[in-house]
This record gives C-alpha cells, structure tokens and sequence, in this order.
C-alpha cells in the first residue's frame, strides 16, 4: 500500500476542498484506499491519476448526499477548519485554495461545479482527465469550469492576504472581546461586519447572520459574558468555565482565535479582514466540526503586550 500512502496528502486534499468536511475526507480517502486494495496495481499505468478519480468519484457522490443532510442543519452551515501549518499544508496542499471565504463561496457551487473548479483551479488537472472523473464531454467540462469560476469571482470576496496584520488584528480581538473593550472591539470591525455562526444545533451560536458593527460588537460582549460562557460550556457539556484559555492557530490559512477548555478546541473563529478592518467573522463552534484540531500550547497563546508596539 505505499504507493497509496504516497498520495494520501493529495487525495485528502482533494477530497476536503470537494466536501469542506474534515470528517467526510477521512471517509472517503479511506473508502477509496478500499478500493485501491482490491486492485492489481500491475494494470494501473497511472496510480496517482487513477486515485484522483477515484477519490474525486466517491467525494462527488459524498457531497451530493451531505447537501441533503444539510438542508436540515440548524443554523448557518460552515466548512471545517482545517490546520495549515507547515506539516498540515501537505495534507491541505495549496494552502491559500483553502481559505476559510473561498470555502464558503463553494458551497453555492452545485456538486459537479465544485468538483471541476477544485480540479483545474487548485490542482490544475487537464480538462480530459476532469471530463472522464465526472462522465462528461469536454466541452460540457469546459463549460462547468467557466460557470464555476464567474460565480467564485463575483462572490469571493476581495481582499490582500497579509498575515501578519491578520495575525495582529486577531489578537487586538482577543484582548478588546475578553477585557469587555466595547470601543477598542468596535473600532476593529468595519461598519458592515458580519458574523456567521455555526453550532450545528449542538451548541449555543446565533441561527441567524447578525451584521453591523453595532450588532455585531453587541453579540461578541453578550457570548463573552460569565452568564453566556457559561451557557455555552453546559451546552458542550463542560461546566468550568475559568478551563477556557485562548491562542492563534493557522487554519485555512489564516490566523484564526482559538478557545479550548480541557484539552480540547471548542470554538474557532477566523476573522476575514479588508483594508485593515474585520469584514467577516466565521464562528465555529460545533463540537464535530473543531474536535479534530488541537489545542495550541500555553507558550504561543497571545500574551498581554501588544504585538505592535
């Protein structure tokens, strides 16, 4: 099985940006390493293509079956965060094709769209191998990807990816929403901010899309009061709520604040920010969607001086 353990990152990179599900990855890299066993390798001219359509057969088909689970989601329903740290990005390969945004504008996409764009745009497969994993002509392929890749340009939102701003920016949120800074909180948000909750039903989060910076800075001072934190940890079944410690994590790219409480991530927040301002927040706070990330140690969480100064 090393051939196939060669190319697990790949197809699990595959599989995720085709699903936006960690867990749904997993299966269906699994589910075609079944596949991959029952075959004699021999008669493969090309393993690592012939995993790709497999894996990207099984994924399209697992997609088409999560949207209808979806349709009874309670809540907004965001991916999975996935790490994109140096020994993560392998499995996420091209880190910035998973940025939290892009993600979400895949959603709108229909199943085959998805499948086409995350092929030719992020692994940049000729139109001739697309065409045959989905069992179309190619120029009906073609056209998918054009359609595909309008909708990700009008949708997507537009903004410069620096890091170190993002970085910045995340930890000046952390202090001004844990010291209750109304003020300090409201002049990071831009007026139009949004927040966009998923707690799955299985925790407390806003079912609705709450936005302005007044609203918004609301939400954030009412979910970090004692009452709600508390509220929040009963619903994921903890009860201590001075066990929360906060920390920085790359996920999808990005800086994204992170709240743990023992020993494990219970919500996750990346911030999208344009032009030095947070445009969206995307709150994770459904116990299947962060309980495969790890919480980050005590030594890189943000400190109490502004990294700024």
């Amino acid at each position: 099985m090393t051939t196939f353990e060669d190319h697990r990152s790949l197809l699990t990179g595959v599989a995720y940006r085709i699903l936006g599900s960690v867990a749904d990855a997993e299966d269906v890299v699994q589910e075609a390493w079944l596949r991959w066993s029952k075959v004699d390798e021999a008669g493969v001219d090309d393993p690592k293509a012939y995993l790709i359509r497999v894996t990207s057969r099984l994924a399209i088909d697992r997609l088409r079956w999560a949207r209808s689970r979806r349709e009874s989601y309670v809540g907004p329903w965001l991916p999975e965060p996935i790490g994109t740290t140096p020994d993560a990005a392998e499995h996420a390969e091209l880190a910035d094709s998973v940025e939290m945004a892009l993600m979400v504008v895949l959603e709108t996409l229909s199943p085959l769209e998805r499948a086409v764009f995350v092929l030719r745009e992020a692994f940049d497969l000729p139109f001739t191998e697309i065409a045959e994993i989905i069992g179309r002509a190619e120029p009906a392929t073609r056209q998918l990807a054009r359609r595909a890749r309008d909708h990700v340009r009008d949708k997507r939102p537009r903004f410069e990816v620096n890091q170190e701003e993002r970085r910045r920016i995340t930890e000046q949120f952390i202090r001004a929403a844990t010291d209750g800074d109304v003020d300090g909180l409201i002049s990071l948000l831009s007026d139009q901010v949004n927040i966009i909750s998923d707690g799955g039903g299985k925790a407390k989060a806003a079912l609705r899309v709450i936005t302005g910076s007044d609203n918004v800075s609301r939400y954030l001072m009412s979910i970090s009061s004692p009452v709600n934190i508390a509220r929040f940890m009963a619903s994921i079944g903890m009860s201590d709520i001075h066990d929360l410690s906060f920390g920085v994590a790359m996920l999808n790219n990005a800086p994204s604040l992170t709240i743990s409480a023992g020993g494990r991530v219970v919500t996750v927040m990346t911030l999208l920010v344009v032009d030095g301002r947070i445009e969206t927040i995307y709150l994770i706070a459904n116990p299947e969607k962060v309980a495969h990330l790890q919480p980050v140690p005590a030594d890189d969480n943000p400190g109490d001086d502004d990294p700024a100064a």
